[in-house]
């Protein structure tokens, strides 16, 4: 019985994410746009079922499925989740006290650091890189704390990377649109090669079946370009619609105060 609470612990991550967002869109009434809300539940779904036991355990077994589920984790879930915009629906939902004490964090030193591309870059694709390219990947095969660390690092730097990107929400920092495409662009650029010597088993700490590796390397070369022409559609899009948010840079380096959040 504890077994399968355990394993069931990490897929139920998604459904509670979920059920906090929409209890807070539900408190802010019409206000809030449902597409927001419609993106960030299937981030949440993508995410449950990821960490799914029946993923989880097709992963174990097979590498072209720990592919699916590293997919799923670090780009798809997070894309969604990212575009939800849930922090400035917490910002929205919060007390008053507590939304500035929220806004005070977002501009301390570690967020503005996190908050630019080149670490968001080097967290994501670096993590992919020494994941795959260092003993850690079969560490992570034999010990469940390395795997479950693994999972993650997937998700909190796919969540970084695509905020970072073209996230919504507010930020200490924002480079501007050329730049951020750029960052994206080396990222695709990083994944296309990992994944091309994951199918072909060059260089690679990986020692799985050569059929099993050609179908992860082939299933990661065209999901990461999908996921990450639709992060770049998502910047172009946010771009569109705001600029290219130096007025927002300014507002949110002016002060702590949360108040472009709630519009």
């Amino acid at each position: 019985m504890s077994g399968a609470v355990v394993d069931l612990a990490p897929s139920a991550a998604g459904s509670v994410l979920a059920c906090g967002y929409v209890w807070l869109a539900a408190r802010d009434g019409r206000r809030w746009p449902v597409g927001r809300t419609l993106l960030f539940l299937a981030g949440a779904a993508v995410l449950t079922i990821a960490v799914s036991p029946p993923v989880d355990r097709l992963a174990d077994h097979d590498f072209g499925g720990h592919a699916a589920q590293h997919l799923l984790l670090a780009m798809v879930a997070p894309l969604g989740l990212a575009l939800g915009a849930p922090v400035t629906l917490l910002l929205r939902g919060l007390p008053h006290a507590a939304a500035r004490r929220l806004g005070r964090a977002l501009h301390t030193a570690p967020i503005r650091l996190l908050a630019r591309p080149s670490v968001a870059l080097l967290l994501s694709s670096g993590g992919l890189v020494l994941l795959y390219f260092t003993p850690l990947y079969d560490a992570s095969t034999r010990d469940p704390v390395v795997h479950a660390l693994v999972h993650l690092h997937l998700l909190a730097s796919g969540l970084l990377f695509a905020w970072v990107i073209a996230g919504p929400d507010p930020a200490p920092v924002r480079a501007s649109v050329p730049a951020r495409l750029v960052v994206l662009g080396v990222a695709v650029a990083v994944h296309a090669v990992v994944s091309q010597l994951l199918f072909a088993g060059i260089l690679v700490q990986v020692h799985e079946p050569v059929g099993e590796m050609q179908a992860a390397g082939n299933l990661m070369y065209v999901g990461g370009d999908v996921a990450e022409v639709l992060l770049a559609l998502a910047l172009l899009l946010t771009w569109r619609r705001g600029g290219d948010g130096s007025r927002r840079r300014r507002t949110a380096g002016s002060s702590p105060r949360v108040t472009h959040a709630r519009t």
